[in-house]
Formats: C-alpha cells, structure tokens, sequence
C-alpha cells in the first residue's frame, strides 16, 4: 500500500496545516467533477483516504508507530483480517456492502393538513367541496425524472453505481474495510450532470390545485378526515402522501349542536303561553308547525322528531328540540294594567312566598334537553 507521506506529497515531519493544503490542492485537481479519467478517480480515493488518516493525531501517530512497513505485516499475521471484513461489508474496492442498493431518488410526499370551516347546516346533510391547496406536485417539464429534457442520470464514477464505497482504515489489527455512502452522488448510484432548470432537479415544483371532497353528515369540529394520495408528490415524482382536513364548524344563531340533537329557543308571549297557540318555526329543513298547548311554562321542551344530525356512522337522525321560554312584559300601559290586575283579582295567585331552589332557565332548559 502506498505511503500516505508520498501520496499527498508531503515530509513526514509536516504540519496539520501542510497535509491540509496539500490535501485540498489534490483534491481539487482529482476531483470526479473537475477531472473525469479513471486514474484520476482511483488516486482521489487514495488521497482522500491519506487525508483522512494523517488529519487525525491519533490515526497519525499509530500510522508513524507501524512505520511503512508494520501495518502490512500485521495484516498478513493475522490470517488475512480484510478478508473477514470483506464478508460483512462486501468486497471490491470502490464497491458497496454485499446486498446493498442504491438510494431511490422517488421517495413518498409528505402529509398535508388543510382546515376547513363548514356551517352547522353542512353538518346536517354533509356537503361537497372544492378546496384550493397549495402543495407540491410533480414537475411538469421533466416528469419527475429531474433531469433537463433529453438527458439522463448517468452512473456515479466513484460507486459505479453502487451507491456506497468503501475505505481501508489501518489498525493494530490490519486493513479494515468500511462501507459509507458515496459523498459524490449521496447514494444514490448516479448523478445528474443537466438538471432539470424548472424543478432544479427535484423533480417537482410547488403549484395551487383544486381538490374536490364529499364532507359526510354528522362531522364534529376538530374531527380530521383522511383523503390518501392527495398530499405531497416525493421528490423525483415519488407517491404522493394523504391530506388531512380539519373541520371547524362555525356557530349557528340560532341553533347549537348536542350530539346528534339539534336545540333552540322559542320565546312565547305570556298570552299565548296561558292561552295556547299555533305558530311556524323555520328549522334548517324548511318550516315547521308547532302546536303550543294552553298553559305551557318556561323550560318545557318541545320535541321535533328526525329534524336533528344524521350520524357520521348511521342513517337515523337526530331529534329537534325547542325549548320554551314565556317573555314578561315589562312595559304596559293603563288598559293593560288594568286587565292584568283583573285577571289576578280573578285567578286568585298564591302572593310570593319561599321553595325549593330551581335553577335559571337556561341550565333548566339544558337538563331537560339532555334527559328527553
């Protein structure tokens, strides 16, 4: 083997510095980029590998301690050492570990996340939408290939291909063989010499597109549905990863959501409330009539069958729950009064006295609305 000294040109007494510059001005002169012969190649490596011997103080001083020759013959006293590590890390120089493949330039795109803001009506029936996204997608010039038209990736001179290579590291015990990915073209195998100019050689490019999605019936704010595919292309035109679509629904004026029940407010006038009415309420399937019987109190609740959610997991909707609130005049004028204070001579009302605590409508209203 080569001394290290005499490859990179220098005395053995040189400084870290010398073997630096003189490492760096070979370097630059042998490199597979800048000088493409095979000799060229061969004494890159070996240069690179003085390098890394002589750079390091401790690699250095057992290097001067076996002399030219000490190294050598350890390795033959032991029966051939590189042998045994040729069979765990491959054999050939400039070859990569038994088994071992290239790196795939086509890996998998990255999951996206999108958030959606949907209405409760939305929840109620489910609702289709078309959704810009801002992701990556594969290059349309190239096709994913990362190259400029009309050229190809061309195997790696330093690998051959293999995407790995391997380094002769000098011990106590012999030449010791490692495998590591090749620094010229990163594992890969191959490089390309014309990258494609509108990916840069990625292979994709960063674009607006319209996705369109079926939002199911009875989705909860914070719930994320999965649409595979639909995320980041990989690099080098590689399977694209899933989108994510958070929902948030947004608050309703009139209605609020209780599981798969839909609940709201009517406010009755004291007459109608003593006397009993008919009216129409609008609920999100259209009109409604409800029938107000004579005497209904605050906090009575009135149940609409089948006007509530259709479950994300089932087909029978919920309930639409009303519940009653009777409205007190505050401001009556002389013939109002009047009638209202012959209505209490008439009826007789208990005068205002202490009972059990009840709570304020709006918790009694929710009590009931949640027992039925």
């Amino acid at each position: 083997m080569a001394d290290h000294y005499e490859v990179l040109g220098v005395a053995r007494d040189a400084s870290s510095d010398d073997i630096k510059r003189a490492y760096r001005r070979l370097a630059r002169e042998l490199h597979p980029d800048v000088n493409p012969g095979e000799d060229a190649a061969e004494r890159f490596k070996l240069v690179t590998h003085a390098y890394d011997v002589l750079s390091d103080p401790d690699q250095r001083a057992r290097y001067d301690m076996g002399g030219d020759n000490a190294f050598g013959a350890a390795a033959g006293g032991f029966g051939g050492f590189s042998d045994i590590f040729e069979t765990f890390f491959g054999g050939g120089a400039g070859g990569g570990p038994r088994g071992a493949r290239p790196r795939s330039r086509r890996e998998r795109g990255q999951d996206a996340l999108v958030r959606i803001t949907l209405e409760l009506k939305d929840v109620v029936f489910g609702v289709h939408r078309d959704i810009e996204v801002d992701t990556a997608v594969v290059c349309e010039t190239c096709s994913g290939s990362c190259c400029r038209p009309g050229t190809s990736p061309v195997t790696c001179d330093i690998c051959h291909g293999t995407g790995h290579v391997q380094r002769q590291v000098r011990s106590l015990l012999g030449n010791v063989v490692t495998s590591q990915p090749c620094s010229v073209c990163q594992g890969y195998g191959t490089t390309i010499p014309y990258p494609c100019a509108t990916c840069q050689g990625q292979g994709r490019v960063r674009s607006r597109r319209t996705v369109s999605i079926d939002v199911p019936a009875g989705v909860e704010s914070g719930l994320r549905l999965q649409l595979p595919g639909s995320g980041e292309v990989g690099p080098a035109g590689g399977p694209n990863g899933d989108l994510y679509l958070e929902v948030n629904i947004a608050p309703d004026p009139v209605f609020s959501r209780d599981g798969d029940d839909l609940l709201a407010t009517l406010e009755v006038s004291m007459p109608d409330a003593i006397l009993g009415t008919h009216t129409t309420i609008e609920s999100l399937d259209g009109p409604v009539d409800l029938e107000l019987r004579a005497g209904v109190q605050s906090g009575d609740v009135l149940t609409i069958k089948g006007r509530g959610i259709t479950p994300l997991r089932g087909s029978q909707r919920g309930d639409l729950r009303v519940g009653v609130q009777v409205v007190t005049p505050t401001r009556l004028d002389h013939r109002e009064r009047a009638l209202i204070e012959e209505l209490a001579k008439r009826t007789k009302p208990a005068p205002p006295h202490l009972s059990e605590f009840h709570q304020g409508l709006f918790a009694k209203l929710r009590d009931r609305f949640r027992n039925g």
